[in-house]
């Protein structure tokens, strides 16, 4: 951040807030995104503003850019892996209780934006299938920027003993990795299709409580798999292989619609098949045979505000590292080019501001 959009801290306690930010946005498939100088917003009732530190980089970014994902914002700001600390609150913020929406504190920002709380989903507890819900990143301006204007009930405290780069990733791949994993009940052998960011940090909350994890890579990345063998999985290999022993449950993080009836053929009877993405490539046909014997196949559509707190509970109590490569604002472009192409481990996040633990 340069000294010029740096906000200064004024003798009442509050922060004055330049007049610009940086921010990369998203104005069409096929396109790089573009670096932009917009307007700092300003939070209206019931909304905070954050200083962006860090945002990861997740998958459904790519699947944005790469026009995969219907109807976004018009000049979106993509990015839902936020990091940062809030700098100005709106009015009713107060009311509504939380320590935590305090002007300096460390927050996190995921995926889920903003739901109605009326319809029936919002009232029954399923507030992920939402059919009002705005998307952060998506349908709702995030966080590839110096600035993220968020709804206050969507934001979360990060009190976890990670620095920002290394917290972000787990707002969007430890979140929807561990509603995926709360999918699979108790199941003890468990196949991670796609050891990416959210395979990851969730193997090792498996290996953690006694789980046996089965990593599968895409063929030939043995990088990968040394990876996920020294975070405790007792078997890595390829996609197209079959594992040493059926598996009670995989979970899918990899947007590859053939790796179902792969999973399917590696899980044993009354196995589970979690796909974990919002977006996959179509499921080619395959045999009655591979999905009979009470098999079942289940998607995952976002996460809850519960999720979150389950989530950052468990990883407060177990430590959870993530293995994170970092990049700048302006290299958006090339982390997602990256992460298109393979070539991490763990995740790419972008480096925007200037956390007090950094």
């Amino acid at each position: 951040m340069t000294e010029r959009n740096r906000p200064q801290q004024t003798t009442g306690g509050s922060l004055a807030l330049p007049a610009e930010m940086r921010a990369m946005v998203f104005d069409g498939p096929g396109r790089p995104l573009k670096p932009v100088r917009l307007p700092v917003p300003r939070p209206g009732d019931g909304e905070v503003l954050i200083r962006v530190d860090v945002c990861g980089v997740c998958r459904t970014d790519l699947h944005l850019v790469d026009g995969e994902l219907p109807d976004p914002l018009p000049a979106v700001i993509p990015g839902h892996e936020i990091v940062g600390r809030i700098v100005a609150v709106g009015a009713r913020v107060a009311a509504l209780g939380f320590p935590h929406l305090q002007p300096g504190g460390r927050v996190g920002v995921g995926w889920l934006a903003a739901t109605c709380g009326l319809c029936r989903f919002c009232r029954e507890g399923h507030e992920n299938l939402c059919e009002r819900a705005l998307f952060t990143g998506y349908t709702h301006h995030g966080g590839y920027a110096e600035y993220h204007l968020a709804d206050a009930g969507f934001v979360y405290p990060l009190d976890v003993a990670l620095d920002d780069a290394h917290a972000a990733p787990l707002l969007c791949a430890g979140l929807i990795g561990y509603r995926s994993y709360r999918m699979i009940g108790d199941a003890l052998v468990v196949g991670l299709y796609g050891f990416g960011a959210a395979a990851h940090i969730l193997c090792q909350l498996m290996v953690a409580e006694g789980r046996r994890v089965h990593a599968f890579t895409r063929p030939g990345d043995q990088a990968a798999q040394a990876f996920a063998r020294r975070l405790g999985a007792v078997w890595a290999g390829d996609s197209t292989e079959m594992p040493p022993e059926p598996l009670d449950a995989a979970l899918i993080f990899a947007p590859v619609g053939a790796l179902v009836p792969a999973a399917l053929k590696a899980v044993r009877p009354g196995g589970r098949v979690i796909c974990g993405g919002i977006h996959m490539s179509d499921i080619p046909g395959f045999a009655y045979r591979d999905l009979w014997a009470e098999r079942t196949i289940q998607s995952v559509a976002n996460l809850t505000r519960a999720d979150a707190d389950a989530f950052l509970g468990r990883a407060r109590q177990l430590s959870l590292a993530t293995h994170v490569t970092p990049f700048g604002l302006e290299e958006a472009n090339a982390a997602l080019d990256a992460l298109r192409r393979g070539q991490l481990q763990g995740a790419a996040v972008l480096v925007i501001g200037e956390g007090e633990d950094r």
